[in-house]
């Protein structure tokens, strides 16, 4: 009898710890997300599901063209590309990206560039323009969908406070069949 309790307590406890770690690492580490609507097209499905890696700024800073989550005022989770970094001037002419006045190549847009025939995917602006800055503040980022015609972004909710960044994700796992790592 005292041998079968002891398993039964040792299992309870294999399974407490499982629990426990793998709450853990959700809350901590990696979290699931669902996107929600078409502002990443064509690079992110309606639906798709994504890891977020909630470590990836706690040990590095963000990169341009990162593609992020980030808690928005609406109290819903936003999936975006970082397109300007803090101190940075930012700037859309002719469909063009201009970081503090040099041209960057946006190779995820082309296709959706190419299929346009009624102007610009991204309307020109500058950040002073938009907000009255002319640079992205210390702390904050820039934002934008790759659906850029159909995106709610900085262009609209204005710049991202880093400490709203919920992680960094480029995994795809759902569905199946489009499962990959995106950039």
């Amino acid at each position: 009898m005292e041998k079968q309790k002891n398993e039964w307590f040792e299992w309870v406890k294999a399974i407490l710890i499982a629990v426990a770690l793998a709450g853990g690492i959700r809350y901590f580490i990696f979290a699931p997300i669902i996107v929600e609507g078409e502002s990443m097209m064509p690079t992110l499905h309606n639906q798709d599901r994504m890891i977020v890696n909630k470590v990836a700024y706690k040990i590095g800073e963000p990169k341009r063209f990162d593609i992020i989550v980030f808690r928005a005022e609406e109290g819903k989770d936003y999936i975006k590309r970082v397109i300007g970094l803090p101190g940075d001037q930012i700037e859309y002419k002719n469909d063009t990206l201009y970081v503090n006045g040099k041209p960057y190549k946006e190779p995820y847009l082309d296709e959706e560039k190419k299929r346009l025939f009624d102007g610009p995917l991204t309307e020109s602006f500058t950040l002073e323009e938009l907000w009255g800055e002319k640079t992205v503040p210390e702390g904050h980022l820039f934002v934008l969908g790759d659906n850029r015609r159909y995106s709610k972004d900085s262009r609209h909710i204005g710049f991202i406070p880093m400490e709203k960044v919920v992680g960094k994700t480029s995994v795809v796992y759902w569905p199946l069949s489009d499962a990959r790592i995106v950039e």
